[in-house]
């Protein structure tokens, strides 16, 4: 499914109370169905200097080209939303990945 969205570095209770709003704004600027949309949340932790430490908020976003326009409203949308939530900072990355490369029961798009 397309896209998959990979979210570490923010608690999972914060990321359960923005899963419907985010998914919901983001079928709209993608014009995608919700149902093509994966949310998963990584649980990681951050090590400097022999300790644990404070991790930040990560986003990725595995998933067709859809062009700039589309994902620059994409990366605003999450930031919004994230932001609002008490999150004052989020990084986004995008992966692009390419149709004869990705697989579905054994046949590529």
């Amino acid at each position: 499914m397309m896209p998959q969205i990979k979210i570490r570095g923010i608690e999972i209770d914060m990321i359960r109370k923005l899963s419907t709003r985010l998914i919901d704004e983001l079928t709209i600027v993608t014009q995608s169905p919700k149902n093509d949309f994966t949310l998963e949340m990584i649980h990681s932790t951050f090590v400097l200097d022999g300790e644990v430490a404070t991790s930040y908020p990560f986003v990725e976003i595995a998933w067709f080209d859809r062009g700039q326009e589309i994902q620059d409203q994409v990366a605003q949308t999450i930031s919004k939303l994230i932001n609002e939530a008490g999150c004052p900072s989020v990084d986004i990355m995008f992966t692009i990945l390419e149709k004869p490369r990705y697989y579905e029961n054994g046949e590529h798009y």
